[in-house]
This record gives structure tokens, C-alpha cells and sequence, in this order.
């Protein structure tokens, strides 16, 4: 049985359905990534399983860890889990530190909500989590203010914040978005490096394919709060199936090759208000049939391996060499 299992997840904001039938499994120690474009329902996902959306959401399905239901659970029951069990990593570290406190007062508030430490106990533990995460001179610098660090070294206090109440799943919600190149593969490594010596499970909420193949073991595509498609990672990126996973690899830019014009997927992701009907990607898909425009494709384990949906799997009809996709991963 999964660690963690969603199954059937919906979501909807006034009458507007946003999420459409999410389904999920996470073993215990592994890293799945979540791809897709801004308004694809990444983060909304999680945000519904931890009760973290406003009350205005009306929220359906299944989501369990270790076969306990956290959907519809009372308040007490969540908040035993928030932080504790499953801790999450926002997109911006900036709004999500209070810029009134000092970082290492923060830390502690999660240690002690989370594991019951005060005073010199968890002083100490906080200054050992800003150690693990990389924070130069952490015994001195415990007591600044957010402003006082960096964007990457307030990523960092938010991971370590993370960690503080020991979870055995960390949601990282597009942790690297707002940094330089270089901090983002530093981020990427140090996420590594604490998943493999604590051994807990990651999700990694990306739009960026080249940090989630360097994360993660498999991979979910979402698009239009629907997963089109999900692999191994060596599988998903050597031969994407869904047209809309080609497009996402084919637009990633080649630096070393002659400059050329990108390739990017035309049009955008589609108002939940107003989805087409059939397959919602249909209208930016060249090779969509009017069979695309008025049915919906299952999500469906295929016989080789992963899950499709799609009634013209990319490898039907396009063949080109693995080469570059092979670096990425």
C-alpha cells in the first residue's frame, strides 16, 4: 500500500470545478514531481489534501497517509499532520517568513508546535537545522531578521522550518522559482542531500523539467487539473507519449548547439471556467482529430509502463533522436 494516496481528488471554486479527478500514490522515501504550466492545479492539489485552501473550496474525494483520511478530517486531526507528518515549502520565501521576527524565533515556533522543544532545547535544534541547510555562521545569526539574508538563505530557513517537525513528506511547492541559476542548483542539491540521509519522501511542484529530473524518480504531468501522463523519470523524459509533454521538453532551450528558434507550445492553458469539451488540450494539440474535440481520454496504465491519456500517444507519430532528452535526466 502507498505512504500517501490520493484518489479521485476534485476541486471547485464557486460552482467552477478546477481539479477533475486527481489521482496519486507516494511511496515512503520517494521523490515525485508535479510539471505543468502556471494554472495547471500543481499546487492546488496539495493545498486541498493539507485543508490549506479558502472556505469557499468545496473539496471531494480521497487522500490518505498511511491509510489515515485526511479529507473531511476535523481541524485537530489536520493540524496533527500539517507540519508534522507532511510539510510544505512555499513558492516565495520573502512573503511566507514574517519580515517581524527573527528566523530563528520561527524555527522554534515549529519545534515547538511539532516536537514539544522550548527554551535552550530548541535555541540549540534550530541552530543545527540552519547548519544542516547551509546557513553560514548559524550560532551568530539565529537571531536576524528575514531581511537580513539572502533570497537563496531564506529559501533555506524555509526548509529548514520544514524540517523541524521532522515529516515524513515534504511538499516543495517550486522552491528555486525566484532564484539565480546558481542557487538553484544549490537548492536542488541540498533537497537531495536531506531527502537521502533522512529518508523521507519529497513532491517536487516544478515547471521547470530540468530540476525535476534532477530530483526526482517519477514524474506526474497536469494539465487543465487533470494528470495527462506519469513515468519513471528516465522513461517520461528518454520518450514522452502525451503531445503536450513534447511540447514542455521541445521548448527548452539547447545551449549547445547553433541558436535556434524555440519551440514553444501555441495558445495557453484554458479558463476552468471554460474548458472545451473532449480533451481540454486539444486546441493546442497538431495533431488533435474531432474525435479529440468531443471525447475525454482516460488516464490509463500502459502496457510498457506509466500511465497516458491520450488517444495519439506522441510515439505514433513522431520519431526523432533521444539524444538531448537523455541529458536531461
Amino acid at each position: 500500500m502507498a505512504f500517501v494516496s490520493i484518489r479521485d481528488l476534485k476541486v471547485s471554486f464557486d460552482g467552477v470545478q478546477v481539479l477533475h479527478g486527481i489521482g496519486l500514490d507516494i511511496g515512503r522515501g520517494e521523490a515525485v514531481g508535479l510539471v505543468g504550466e502556471s494554472g495547471c492545479g500543481k499546487s492546488v492539489t496539495w493545498l486541498a489534501a493539507l485543508s490549506l485552501l479558502p472556505a469557499k473550496a468545496r473539496i471531494s474525494g480521497s487522500v490518505r497517509i498511511d491509510g489515515q483520511e485526511l479529507i473531511g478530517a476535523p481541524g485537530p486531526e489536520i493540524e496533527k499532520v500539517r507540519g508534522a507528518r507532511i510539510a510544505m515549502i512555499f513558492q516565495d520565501p520573502s512573503s511566507s517568513l514574517n519580515p517581524v521576527q527573527r528566523v530563528g524565533k520561527q524555527i522554534m515556533e515549529s519545534l515547538r508546535l511539532h516536537r514539544g522543544l522550548k527554551g535552550a532545547m530548541a535555541r540549540t535544534e534550530a541552530i543545527r537545522l540552519m547548519n544542516m541547510v547551509g546557513i553560514p555562521s548559524a550560532e551568530t545569526r539565529v537571531d536576524l531578521y528575514p531581511h537580513e539574508f539572502s533570497g537563496g538563505q531564506c529559501q533555506r530557513i524555509m526548509i529548514a522550518m520544514a524540517l523541524a517537525g521532522q515529516p515524513d513528506l515534504l511538499i516543495a511547492d517550486e522552491p528555486t522559482t525566484a532564484l539565480d541559476a546558481t542557487i538553484q542548483a544549490q537548492i536542488l542539491d541540498l533537497l537531495s542531500t536531506i531527502r537521502r540521509e533522512t529518508g523521507m519522501a519529497m513532491v517536487f511542484i516544478s515547471h521547470d523539467l530540468g530540476a525535476v529530473s534532477a530530483v526526482c524518480d517519477r514524474a506526474a504531468v497536469m494539465y487543465a487539473g487533470k494528470i495527462v501522463e506519469s513515468n519513471e523519470i528516465t522513461a517520461l523524459f528518454a520518450a514522452p507519449r502525451h503531445p503536450y509533454t513534447v511540447g514542455l521538453l521541445d521548448a527548452i532551450p539547447e545551449l549547445d548547439v547553433t541558436r535556434a528558434r524555440l519551440q514553444p507550445i501555441k495558445g495557453t492553458v484554458p479558463d476552468p471556467k471554460y474548458l472545451p469539451t473532449g480533451c481540454a488540450f486539444a486546441p493546442r494539440c497538431t495533431h488533435a482529430t474531432d474525435f479529440c474535440t468531443t471525447d475525454q481520454p482516460e488516464l490509463k496504465r500502459q502496457p510498457d509502463s506509466g500511465l497516458l491519456a491520450c488517444f495519439h500517444p506522441a510515439g505514433r507519430y513522431k520519431t526523432e533522436t533521444l539524444t538531448r532528452r537523455e541529458e536531461l535526466v
